[in-house]
Order: C-alpha cells, then sequence, then structure tokens
C-alpha cells in the first residue's frame, strides 16, 4: 500500500509512507525507485547530503537506495556529498564501499570520526534521563548532545538519513535518531546512551519502541535539530537466501515514518518461538564481521531465545579482534565478557571504563550472564585470546565439518545422530525469543 501524508507546515512539505502487506516477495526494483522519486517531488534542490548506514548494516538495502538517490540527484545537476553513519566502527574499505555502494566514486566517501568531527548542540537534561530510566541512571549530568558538523552546515537543501530499522540492543528498534546521534554522533552520545541502555537491561527494550534511549534521541531532535532539513528514509528488510528482501519503505520527517516502520519490523524480523534454544548455531558473514564488538550481535539476538544451560556456537571465520579500534580492543581485552553485574561493579571503580561508556556497555551486552556458553569458532584469534574474554574457544575449519552453514537450513535441523540445533544465517537482521522471554 502506497500512501501520501497531507501536506503539512514545516521545512519538508510531504510526508511519504510505502508499505507492503502479505508480500513476502518485497518491493520490486522498479516500485522502490519510484518512491524514492516521489520523495524528491517540488524539490528545487542544489546541494545534498546522504547519510546511509555502514557496511555492518550491508543488508539494510541501504546502499541501493544511496547509489540511486546518488545518479538522480547528480543527474538534475545537483552536489551530493557522502556521510557514512559508521558511529564508532572503523572506516570502509574500498572494497567493501563498491560492494555496497556500487559505481559512486570511493572518493565520494565521507567518513565520520566520532571523536574529532562533531560540534555540541544541547544538552538532554539529567532530570529527563532519571525519569525516563525510572531513576535507574541518577548521575546528575546532562548529557551532550553532538553530531558531525556537516548537519548544521546551511548549504545543504536536503539531507537524507537512509538506514534498517530493525531490533537493538540498546534502543530497542534500530534507525531513525539513532542513525543521527550514533551513527553521525559524538565521544559523549555514543558512550552514554549505551552505557544507559545497557544498565536498564537488553530484554526490557529489544523489539520495542519507546525505550530510554529512543525517547534521548527524540528529546535530542525535537529540541537541536528541528530546523535543518532532514528527511528520514527507513526500511524494512530480510535476507533468507542471503538475498536482500525490502518489505518495506517508509520516507518523512515526522515519527509517523518509525512508528509504522517499527510495526513492519516487529512482523518481519522478530520470530518467537515454542519452547527455547538448547544449541544455537549461528553464521557470521565475513564480509560484514570482523571483530566480537559488531559480531556480538549473535549473543544479543538470540539470548531471549536460549534455554538456561544451551551453548550458542559463533561462526565467524571474518573476525580478526575484539574492537573496532585499538582503545575498545585493550578495554575488551583487559576486562572480558565477565557479566553484567561483574562489569558494573568494575565501572565504578576503573577510570578506563568510566571514560569508555560504550565499551563497558558493550562488555554488558556480550555477556551470557552465565546462563549459557558462547562458543566463537574463528580463524585469525587464538584459543587463548578468545578464552580469556570468558568465551569458548573453536576452530573454525573444525566445526564447520560438523555444522556446514551451506548445508543447514534456517531453523530447526536435526543432525544425523539425533542432534537437535537451531540455526540462523545472519542474527543482525532479527530477534529470537521464547514467548515466555518476551514481554
Amino acid at each position: 500500500m502506497f500512501s501520501r501524508a497531507k501536506k503539512h507546515a514545516g521545512r519538508n512539505p510531504v510526508m511519504y509512507i510505502y508499505k507492503t502487506e502479505n508480500n513476502e516477495a518485497g518491493l520490486g526494483k522498479g516500485e522502490l525507485e519510484e518512491l524514492l522519486l516521489q520523495s524528491l517531488e517540488g524539490r528545487d534542490l542544489k546541494k545534498v547530503l546522504i547519510i546511509p548506514p555502514d557496511f555492518t548494516r550491508y543488508y539494510s538495502n541501504g546502499g541501493a537506495i544511496t547509489n540511486f538517490y546518488y545518479h538522480t540527484l547528480m543527474d538534475r545537476g545537483c552536489s551530493v556529498d557522502i556521510l557514512i553513519a559508521q558511529g564508532s566502527h572503523g572506516a570502509l574499505s574500498k572494497e567493501l564501499f563498491a560492494k555496497m555502494y556500487g559505481d559512486i566514486p570511493y572518493e565520494k566517501m565521507i567518513p565520520h570520526r566520532w571523536r574529532e568531527d562533531t560540534v555540541r548542540i544541547g544538552e538532554v537534561p539529567a532530570d529527563y534521563i532519571r525519569e525516563i530510566t525510572d531513576g535507574i541512571w541518577d548521575d546528575g549530568e546532562d548529557l551532550p548532545v553532538e553530531v558531525n558538523r556537516r548537519l548544521l552546515d546551511p548549504s545543504y537543501d536536503l539531507i537524507l538519513s537512509v538506514g534498517q530499522v530493525v531490533p537493538h540492543e540498546v534502543i530497542g528498534m534500530a534507525n531513525h535518531a539513532k542513525n543521527i546521534f550514533v551513527g553521525v554522533g559524538g565521544k559523549e552520545m555514543i558512550n552514554k546512551s549505551h552505557m544507559i541502555g545497557a544498565v536498564f537491561g537488553m530484554e526490557r527494550v529489544m523489539g520495542k519502541d519507546f525505550s530510554p534511549v529512543r525517547k534521548i534521541f527524540d528529546y535530542s531532535l525535537e529540541h537541536f535539530l528541528k530546523e535543518i532539513p532532514l528527511i528520514f528514509v527507513l526500511t524494512v528488510t530480510t535476507a533468507p537466501h542471503d538475498e536482500i528482501i525490502t518489505h518495506a519503505v517508509m520516507i518523512g520527517d515526522e515519527r509517523i515514518a518509525l512508528e509504522e516502520a517499527i510495526r513492519q519490523a516487529q512482523k518481519h524480523n522478530l520470530d518467537f518461538l515454542d519452547r527455547p534454544i538448547k544449541k544455537c548455531v549461528v553464521y557470521m558473514n565475513p564480509d560484514e564481521f570482523h571483530t566480537t564488538w559488531v559480531a556480538n550481535k549473535s549473543v544479543y539476538r538470540t539470548r531471549m531465545a536460549m534455554a538456561d544451560g544451551g551453548e550458542l556456537i559463533v561462526l565467524a571465520p571474518g573476525v580478526v579482534k575484539f574492537g573496532e579500534d585499538p582503545a575498545q580492543d585493550e578495554i575488551i581485552r583487559k576486562y572480558g565478557y565477565a557479566g553484567r553485574l561483574k562489569i558494573l561493579e568494575l565501572f565504578k571503580n576503573n577510570e578506563d571504563l568510566l571514560e569508555n561508556m560504550g565499551t563497558a556497555a558493550h562488555l554488558i551486552h556480550g555477556s551470557p550472564d552465565g546462563r549459557f556458553t558462547v562458543t566463537y569458532a574463528v580463524k585469525n584469534i587464538s584459543r587463548d585470546e578468545i578464552e580469556s574474554v570468558h568465551f569458548q574457544s573453536a576452530s573454525y575449519d573444525e566445526i564447520v565439518q560438523r555444522y556446514d552453514p551451506k548445508k543447514l537450513q534456517y531453523g530447526w535441523n536435526t543432525m544425523p545422530d539425533g542432534e537437535e540445533i537451531f540455526f540462523i544465517p545472519n542474527p543482525a537482521l532479527g530477534l529470537w525469543a521464547d514467548k515466555a522471554r518476551f514481554t
């Protein structure tokens, strides 16, 4: 169904919503491009900034959407800049940029440097944060709001934020304002928002709207970026056979676009199971997952489906280190994924964790908290290194002899000896939960 909202006063005069109902094949290329063209109708554009996701959101279809916008706008004589919403992730290589964004020149990519390229635009009051976290976070300090300085450049006629709405461990449902305040945000917001989410609790927010962190981003958008020409292009996708299926696209500057995208993502990206999983095997694509920082989505997204005493096997042939940058990597190696309560105890008394809240939060998110074990099957990190961060270790080449991702089917599989496993080819695209754990 395609609908165009009524014209309204404001910086962007028309809102578009497109959604597919009961269509597992998703949008066709022509349908998608028609919608993107409609989003540009009536606009006299000379300079546009596109903010697409990085390669960790390859399956968002943000690459194809960015490519279409880029060429359409360039053909109209418009200047186009592309600022990658990479948050604290590493910069894209030329090879991965081409794989995701096609024939856009690599030189057009502007990497976001989260520690250097930002400007402060306001603060979220400490009293407000205490209220929305039910008093769980009460440090008495306002939260600085920082964004890449390019968002405030008045020469841009339009800013297009492109990205995927999908279950997320910090905010509940990824994207929309998260693409701005984390994707191209600054150190203070990235670090503190992630720690607030970790302290509040993943299982209270994943797959849901209106989490405390979402409210922080909503507040920041409404109070500090209301006057910039920002439009969100939100996708809902799956990739059951490694081919991207775009089930829905919402384009607009009002929150209703996010809310409809969340409804669609809850329909397509949440999998409720009738019973918990005793052994879960997940595959992490080596092009997309190079660190446990990102590959631990396997832990986040399955934890509500795992049985107590179960085992999660992470097939991660591309993982070569722990953190996305040296500082993160050093802290992960120092403390490891020691469990929520242990990390919170360490957090109170260790300056390096206090100064790197995002990394402390990641240590909480990546731990199974003793409920189940996590076995990383890798090629390029030693057994001692893996075990030093409180995971179990296995040889990738050995374990795929039994659990071959090319032969396993998504969902329940019965092995030749009768063992039952649950296989997920890309846990970053969803959330799995035992019905009894999701309330």
